[in-house]
């Protein structure tokens, strides 16, 4: 959906849900239709999320007229689903069972009197009307309107049937049809069922405490700035932040991490996960229709109305296709008996090539697979934002990474520390003392490892703190002068500069990729504190998975070289670049592109945003947390974790074999029916199962993509 397309669904359409699509032809004749009533301005049908968005005024009961030819049953988006009855029991199936019926007992009939006789024919008309009934209805107005889609193919080819004397298999495509047209909402309905179970994640209502009074109210009525009470075993119902009480919570419905996170005061918690042992009480910070939840339910629907560009084939040869089967069938009808053929028999096998020329299986063949695939990834906690991403996906050959925040944590963190005189806790009191007033980013790093260690550095008394630019700072503790900082600051204070088994310490941490801090006096050091941004547990699985997936992987950082290399090879990426600016990254991803064609960039989302537009697919990670990654990146990867990276390029590679093998099967099993024709053996009963045939195995090959697990 265009951004424009966007903006009007959400500011200005009225959103409603539909249930019965069966098919992308259908959904685009209950567009049009709504578009006609009076009233409506502008309509737009999502086939994949079952919705339709309009613009105008419209009553429920209208818009189920305008889908009164499938059976559309439309109902508010806020509203809660009807549980569908099983298909069995569903009215539009009760007059299929009538027809099946009738279609016995005239079979009986013919036995015992001919095929020839009056009562045979009326079983079997009355079970070609009963059976075809709606089938002829919406087949009569497609053809007055020169309209050629399945509907119309089998209408013309059922009457066909009839005229020539063939009533039992005329009889027999009419059941078999409506059979078919059930499965189909069945399989349909399955492919949806992921996004389904996403919209019945978070609770409908939620205890809330309004001053001193506590009241079950329904999260359409909660407020910004109610207060929730989330008892164990609850899930929650909202997005907030922690302000009483600690536990842990279960994030996999948004994250896809199976392991519970500790929650604790202040801590962002979102709605649809599950509290597991703590009593939390928690102060909502956005509207329902805000949620994050709510978010990527949107932004999982909004993917499945984007058209992938297989499927933009597919349409576009549809198209084209359904008419000349029509001429073809024809010319098979009418050229043969011209040429002293038997007409009776011509036009039979005419009839049986438009019944096998419906490009139902088609049609269905990719969105079905992009719907299913799409809601398995949502299910897993990887948001794909269209099939053209989730195409794209499945062909990418190179993945660049940015170093900070993706590979590694982001956060500095102390890990060795190295003494030459005195007590480490002693010298790590002092150091973290002195960089308390310091604004340095590695000063941090020094003061949390202070904290672990239980040392109370900040009831030391700090004088003439001073700050030395661009190599550490001095400050007189207990009356002594210390200087932290650069060992190129020690180089300068020593009389005779470092000593060599200092130096050596240094450089040999310095070549792991760690910055080392020095503690020194005038005199002498008294030791050194190793710094380095901690690699994620999962990144060197992460990438030796993708370097087996024969997909190369790139780390971009603006690290000094000596820094990248050292975390590059401990991670194991097959190309390191370091010393980049943000524009140099930009840069390096055209050439990467020109190189692969398909190349993507993972990055957080924030600084990474123009590599991550020049990129044939942008993956944020954290999307759970920054609306940036939710609406700059083309994939988000909800929890801050690399894992799900290899899972999403093999669901995505296994989406393309998938559509390759639905159109491939699609086109061939017409092909080989149409062959048929030649010796005279195709037969509405074949012509029938081929179409039907086709169209249940590309939706049940599709449905294949649910079981695709990490």
């Amino acid at each position: 959906m265009s951004e424009q397309q966007g903006k009007l669904t959400e500011e200005e359409m009225k959103t409603y849900r539909v249930q019965g699509f069966t098919c992308t032809n259908c959904a685009a004749i209950f567009e049009s239709n709504v578009k006609g009533l009076p009233g409506v301005e502008d309509a737009k049908v999502n086939f994949g999320a079952s919705k339709v968005y309009v613009k105008g005024d419209a009553t429920i009961e209208e818009l189920e007229k305008a889908g009164a030819f499938e059976n559309l049953k439309i109902r508010d988006e806020k509203e809660q689903k009807v549980e569908r009855e099983p298909f069995w029991k569903q009215k539009e199936n009760i007059k299929v069972y009538i027809s099946v019926v009738l279609l016995v007992i005239s079979w009986f009939l013919g036995e015992q009197y001919g095929e020839e006789h009056i009562l045979p024919t009326i079983g079997y008309a009355a079970s070609i009307l009963i059976g075809g009934y709606s089938l002829f209805i919406k087949g009569f107005k497609n053809l007055s309107r020169l309209k050629f889609d399945m509907n119309t193919l089998m209408t013309i080819a059922i009457l066909g049937a009839a005229v020539i004397g063939e009533w039992g298999e005329g009889a027999m495509v009419v059941i078999l049809f409506a059979i078919s047209e059930a499965l189909e909402r069945y399989s349909m309905d399955k492919a949806r069922q992921s996004i389904e179970s996403l919209m019945d994640i978070a609770p409908k209502e939620a205890l809330i405490r309004r001053g001193t009074e506590e009241m079950i109210v329904h999260v359409e009525d909660i407020q910004v700035g109610d207060i929730m009470i989330v008892k164990p075993g609850q899930k929650l119902a909202m997005d907030g932040t922690v302000i009483k009480g600690t536990s842990t919570l279960n994030q996999a419905a948004i994250t896809g991490e199976s392991v519970p996170v500790t929650k604790t005061i202040n801590d962002e918690v979102f709605a649809g996960t599950l509290n597991e042992e703590g009593l939390l009480e928690v102060k909502v910070t956005k509207r329902v229709e805000d949620t994050t939840l709510s978010k990527i339910i949107h932004l999982v629907e909004e993917a499945q109305a984007e058209r992938a560009p297989s499927q933009a084939f597919v349409d576009k040869f549809a198209k084209y296709y359904t008419p000349a089967i029509v001429i073809l069938a024809t010319l098979i009808a009418v050229l043969p008996p011209l040429f002293g053929g038997d007409w009776s028999e011509w036009i039979y096998q005419g009839l049986a090539i438009l019944v096998v020329g419906c490009p139902c299986a088609l049609v269905v063949s990719t969105p079905v697979a992009v719907v299913t695939a799409i809601g398995n990834a949502a299910k897993n906690g990887v948001l794909i934002k269209g099939g053209i991403h989730l195409e794209e996906t499945g062909h990418l050959k190179a993945i660049a990474f940015d170093k900070t925040g993706t590979l590694t944590k982001g956060v500095p963190a102390v890990t060795d520390i190295v003494t030459f005189d005195g007590n480490e806790n002693e010298l790590l009191t002092i150091t973290a003392a002195i960089e308390n007033g310091s604004q340095h980013p590695l000063a941090s790093a020094i003061m949390r490892k202070a904290e672990e260690n239980g040392l109370n550095f900040k009831g030391v008394v700090v004088e003439e703190f001073q700050s030395i630019t661009g190599k550490g700072v001095k400050a007189k503790v207990n009356n002594e002068m210390y200087y932290v900082g650069s060992p190129n600051l020690f180089e300068e204070t020593l009389q005779n500069g470092i000593e060599t088994s200092i130096t050596e310490n240094i450089t040999r941490m310095q070549i792991q990729g760690k910055t080392v801090m020095v503690l020194g006096t005038e005199k002498e050091i008294l030791s050194l504190i190793a710094v380095a941004d901690e690699m994620r547990e999962s990144s060197k699985e992460v990438i030796s998975k993708l370097n087996h997936m024969g997909v190369e992987t790139v780390m971009l950082t603006g690290d000094n070289q000596r820094t990248a290399e050292a975390i590059g090879k401990q991670v194991g990426v097959s190309d390191i670049k370091s010393d980049l600016l943000p524009e140099d990254k930009l840069n390096f991803i055209k050439k990467l592109r020109e190189k692969h064609q398909s190349v993507a960039m993972v990055g957080d989302g924030v600084n990474d945003a123009p590599a991550l537009a020049a990129s044939s697919v942008g993956v944020a990670m954290g999307g759970a947390g920054t609306d940036t990654a939710l609406e700059t990146a083309d994939i988000a990867l909800m929890s801050d974790d690399l894992s799900k990276l290899p899972y999403t390029i093999k669901l995505s590679r296994k989406a393309l074999v998938i559509i390759k093998q639905n159109i491939t099967f699609s086109l061939a099993i017409k092909l080989v029916a149409l062959l048929l024709v030649m010796p005279g053996w195709l037969t509405l009963w074949i012509a029938i199962f081929a179409d039907m045939g086709a169209t249940l195995l590309v939706t049940l090959n599709s449905l294949r993509l649910l079981r695709v697990k990490e």
